[in-house]
């Protein structure tokens, strides 16, 4: 049974003539019990009102932390693919840089092979304008020895 204030305040109650309460002590303590009940019950409806404003106040944070937790989230896998990007770039990077440096050392090997049948060719040209200026001179010394003879 619900009872409001204004039922306390309304309340009447017999009068007997022996032993009777005073009417004027009852009325007294129904104002005030009247008194504290609508105060208990418009705390009772603060509170509510506060506890509604609280708990929407939660859901929203409990919302908004999800959506932060979805960001943080998104913000890894980002990171994530990036640094996998990063890494794939960096095996590009060096595999090329190896590719490019084996080619270097083909070309310097190839053209140290031509320097050397180079440098081959000209000592056995050398070697070839020494034996006939040896045998240049050995026609010229016979032909001066000829001549002195005569």
């Amino acid at each position: 049974m619900n009872i409001s204030p204004l039922d306390i305040q309304q309340q009447q109650f017999k009068v007997k003539t022996f032993r009777g309460l005073d009417p004027d002590d009852v009325d007294a303590f129904l104002q005030t019990v009247a008194g504290e009940m609508e105060g208990l019950i418009r705390e009772n409806s603060q509170m509510k009102e506060q506890q509604a404003r609280q708990s929407r106040e939660m859901f929203d944070m409990a919302e908004k932390e999800r959506e932060l937790r979805e960001t943080l989230l998104s913000a890894q896998r980002v990171i994530e693919e990036m640094k996998a990007n990063a890494r794939k770039e960096a095996e590009l990077i060096v595999s090329e840089a190896e590719i490019k440096g084996e080619r270097i050392v083909a070309d310097s090997e190839r053209q140290l092979g031509a320097l050397k049948s180079r440098i081959e060719e000209v000592r056995r040209q050398k070697i070839q304008f020494e034996m006939s200026f040896k045998g240049l001179l050995d026609s010229f010394s016979r032909q001066l020895i000829s001549d002195e003879q005569v």
